[in-house]
């Protein structure tokens, strides 16, 4: 059962309300429950916490914080149109590694990961003063999980961030940055935490637990940020990253599934074996939405997927994208490029006047011709269903490839392992993809698998910044090397105007 599908039983008025940063302080209130009044089954209490879980997928979804994880990297871009579409000054900025503290994506992205974080602390209030919270404990560990990863994603973002766990903030006491070590503490002892709460994934029934976290989507979770400690706070942890990777193989309940694709069909969702942790989606029930695409296709795709609308043709990738693939890898084939057809494979694909689509390379970062830029097509509209602009295929957070290739890389980092083991679990993801298996290993071709794995899931940035690649390397429109600043985006300008107490990060004080 679809945990969207679970009727509400009251609506959270915080949805509609301000962020950490909103500039109206004065009104700011993130809700008001009645702990005495609901809360007296575990499907009222569900009810709430639904909502923090719908707040944390934008973090996956089309919205802002899933585009700064994908902006500026070697596999993302939106370019202006010569029609006079998409031009976006922000965008460029951001893709060109030029952004500064007015960027109005990078404040989109802060009010949406605060806000899901305001919501998750009030119904985290709320839920441990009902009369009931002894028989929550699972469920407010659901809800401090949502607002841990939460902070990770803002932290992540932007280093050095606010951290609040109360549901109310008093306006002549506005929350301080705070170290990006200490909000790594504080995310780690949350998850911890959680992880005691909540159930094994081999405690309950899959496919009616279906996508809420389990004590493995938390371990998971945690070894992307252990993998990631070095960035974060200067000490690598690679050992602690292993040890959450093991914990999740050793259940022996998740595996790759035949084809990468299948995790994100409409028509898989509850019964994959590969899914760690994803965003349930019913547009039906204005329950989410998945609107990949149509802010990615061009508009001839809309008769061949009949589709309801015509999309929008935005969202794009580059050449260095694809030409990391094999041509048999199976994974290049969620790439559109060059001459389009149907789903045939024979008939030419057309625009209205009988021109063929044949897509290129992006040349023009302002201006781009309508065929310009490989699309990405990981949400196959084959076989989803549609409400309006809204698929219905269910957003992907974590997959168990991320674990073996996150153990992977840990244990090659390690000087106290052998490369053998790190090489059987990178060849047994490309196996999985028909692409060739390795003879040898390096770390660039740890960083090249990731990035063939993963494309446009939200981890190529973070990535990036690790491996140092997004600092020395060059590609399309990103012609010279990064200062290290740029790492983490700068906090936003209007934040700060409201909150005074937020330091600006370095590097961007000019």
């Amino acid at each position: 059962m679809k945990l969207y599908k679970i009727k509400l039983i009251f609506t959270i008025s915080i949805l509609a309300l301000c962020s950490i940063g909103c500039t109206n302080l004065d009104e700011e209130s993130f809700g008001s429950l009645s702990p005495d009044t609901y809360y007296n089954t575990e499907e009222e209490a569900l009810s709430s916490v639904v909502g923090v879980y719908q707040a944390l997928s934008s973090v996956s979804s089309i919205d802002r914080p899933w585009r700064l994880q994908e902006y500026g990297t070697d596999e993302f871009v939106i370019p202006g149109r010569a029609s006079g579409g998409w031009f976006d000054q922000d965008v460029i900025d951001i893709v060109t590694h030029t952004t500064t503290p007015v960027n109005a994506d990078v404040n989109r992205a802060w009010y949406s990961l605060f806000q899901e974080i305001g919501i998750a602390n009030a119904v985290l209030e709320s839920l441990q003063a009902s009369p009931n919270s002894e028989n929550l404990k699972s469920l407010i560990a659901e809800t401090r999980a949502l607002r841990a990863y939460g902070y990770f994603f803002a932290m992540d973002l932007w280093g050095n961030i606010p951290l609040v766990t109360v549901a109310r903030i008093d306006p002549n006491n506005l929350p301080a940055t705070r170290p990006r070590a200490e909000v790594f503490e504080f995310i780690e002892s949350e998850m911890l935490a959680a992880i005691q709460d909540l159930p094994s994934i081999t405690e309950v029934d899959k496919a009616s637990y279906y996508p809420r976290f389990t004590k493995e989507a938390i371990q998971a979770a945690m070894a992307t940020m252990y993998l990631n400690a070095e960035v974060y706070t200067g000490t690598p942890r690679w050992s602690d990253a292993v040890s959450m990777c093991n914990e999740v193989i050793n259940t022996n309940a998740y595996d790759l599934e035949a084809d990468v694709v299948d995790n994100f069909k409409s028509t898989n969702e509850e019964n994959s074996i590969e899914l760690l942790s994803s965003f349930s989606i019913d547009p039906t029930k204005n329950a989410g939405n998945n609107q990949f695409i149509l802010y990615t296709n061009h508009s001839p795709d809309k008769v061949k997927y009949n589709l309801p609308f015509t999309p929008a043709n935005g969202f794009s990738t580059f050449p260095e994208a694809l030409n990391r693939y094999e041509d048999q890898d199976n994974r290049k084939l969620l790439i559109e490029y060059g001459p389009q057809y149907y789903l045939d494979g024979v008939t030419p694909l057309t625009y209205p006047d009988g021109t063929q689509l044949d897509i290129i390379p992006v040349q023009d970062l302002v201006s781009a011709a309508d065929n310009e830029g490989y699309k990405v097509l990981k949400y196959t509209p084959v076989g989803a269903s549609f409400a309006g602009y809204n698929a219905d295929n269910d957003l992907v957070l974590m997959r168990y490839s991320d674990i073996l290739l996150t153990k992977a890389e840990a244990l090659f980092r390690d000087s106290n392992t052998t490369p053998s083991v790190s090489l059987g679990l990178v060849n047994r993801v490309r196996e999985r993809s028909n692409a060739t298996p390795l003879n040898s290993l390096t770390i660039q071709d740890i960083e090249d698998e990731r990035a063939r794995e993963f494309l446009w899931e939200g981890h190529r940035r973070r990535d990036m910044i690790r491996f140092g690649t997004y600092f020395t390397g060059t590609w399309s429109f990103k012609t010279t090397t990064t200062e290290a600043f740029r790492g983490v985006y700068p906090i936003p300008e209007i934040q700060r105007s409201a909150n005074p107490n937020l330091d600006q990060n370095p590097g961007y004080d000019n």
